[in-house]
């Protein structure tokens, strides 16, 4: 008897990934002391991370039906593990940053097959509620990152986080390997799928992918940007470096309630368009609270709460974006055979969301003197997703009704 479903070891793959992602902002403050990262370098080895998927994406989904999406995870796996034991040996920032881009690649590969996995391996009626707990792999892993990142730092120095990431992400493979079914194991074998081009064309000329890509998009530009700079933010505010850590992580874990509850709640028949603007309306606001002047206008100990509170605000009610646009884009494919296409192009976009998002925000916090203007960014990025879904109400709709 397996200790856990198929189902849920997908879900721990896609979270053990999200802890490479996440090892970085928790590293940066000590990566600037060893080895002299630059404000810069730092939003670039945030989100170079993202350049195999912001580049690749829609490849890997075009290809992953003919190499499997089960031996498309394994292998991004591998490649992460390689990756991050390299990187536990590297001196200069030029080092890091190439190997990022490696591990954006095992990254890519590891997310993008998830949510067809977990198509193949859970009935229609939990679909969305278990799309909706996949969709919290990157804020569990992110804050399982920041929380347990600086204590391995103190202890054994950065390096040993890689080497520790490493080795729990080889585990990771061989669990998948012994636990998680080939198609022809769990029932009939997968129907053949039309040719690449076919597939590229059918998911490109629908508009369902263009809506959630882009809607993911902006939804990870902001919540990258901004749990992705805390630690250096709480670091410079003169913060002790365990309350900045616990601080952090617990801004990235409370957006899994989001991603939860929008699963649940699309299983009880709320609209995905209300989710969404809810979503994007809450990350606007609570941006804008925490960087703006409203808080500035409070007493030091009051604005500092304030401005936490609506850090919390803007990561967990903004996670019913993520947990609504990964059922959607189950739903929203053009059919049966692009449904990975579709989810490789929402993967790409937003990967290009988090790639971009860091460096606008730190060129505009440069620019300011401060982390006053990171409001800007994130409300335009929040206008841009309620606009989407205004425009595409009915489509949501509809999709939303689908059983």
């Amino acid at each position: 008897m397996r200790r856990f479903e198929p189902a849920w070891l997908v879900i721990l793959a896609g979270v053990c990934a999200a802890l490479h992602v996440g090892k970085l902002p928790a590293a940066l403050p000590v990566l600037r002391d060893a080895l002299g990262v630059s404000l810069l370098q730092a939003g670039f080895l945030l989100s170079l991370v993202q350049l195999a998927g912001m580049t690749l994406g829609l490849a890997v989904g075009l290809v992953a039906d003919g190499l499997g999406l089960r031996r498309t995870m394994l292998t991004g796996l591998w490649i992460l593990a390689g990756a991050s034991a390299l990187g536990g040996w590297a001196d200069q920032p030029a080092q890091l940053l190439v190997l990022r881009a490696v591990e954006g690649l095992g990254f890519l590969l590891v997310t993008m097959p998830g949510p067809g996995l977990i198509r193949r391996l859970v009935g229609a009626g939990r679909l969305s509620a278990t799309l909706g707990i996949w969709s919290s792999f990157m804020p569990l892993g992110t804050a399982l990152a920041l929380l347990g990142g600086p204590v391995v730092m103190a202890w054994f120095g950065w390096q040993a986080l890689w080497q520790l990431l490493a080795a729990l992400t080889v585990l990771m493979a061989i669990a998948v390997t012994t636990a998680v079914p080939a198609p022809t194991a769990h029932g009939a074998a997968a129907p053949i799928p039309a040719g690449w081009s076919v597939r590229l064309r059918d998911t490109l000329t629908a508009p369902g992918p263009w809506l959630v890509a882009l809607s993911f998009a902006v939804y990870s530009a902001q919540w990258m940007s901004v749990i992705g700079f805390l630690p250096s933010i709480y670091s410079q505010a003169g913060l002790a470096s365990g309350l900045t850590a616990v601080a952090t992580s617990l801004a990235a874990a409370v957006n899994i309630v989001g991603n939860v509850a929008s699963g649940r709640l699309l299983q009880r028949g709320v609209g995905p368009d209300r989710l969404l603007l809810a979503g994007f309306a809450s990350m606007g606001l609570g941006a804008w609270i925490a960087f703006g002047p409203v808080a500035a206008l409070l007493p030091s100990p009051s604005a500092a709460v304030v401005r936490y509170a609506a850090v919390l605000v803007f990561s967990a009610l903004g996670g019913m974006i993520p947990g609504t646009l990964f059922s959607m884009a189950v739903r929203l494919a053009p059919d049966e055979r692009t449904v990975s296409t579709t989810v490789g192009w929402m993967q790409q976009w937003s990967c290009f969301g988090q790639f971009a998002g860091p460096p606008v925000v730190a060129w505009a916090a440069h620019r300011a003197g401060g982390w006053s203007g990171t409001w800007l960014v994130t409300g335009g990025c929040a206008l841009f997703g309620m606009a989407l879904t205004l425009g595409a109400r009915k489509r949501l709709r509809a999709a939303g009704a689908a059983p």
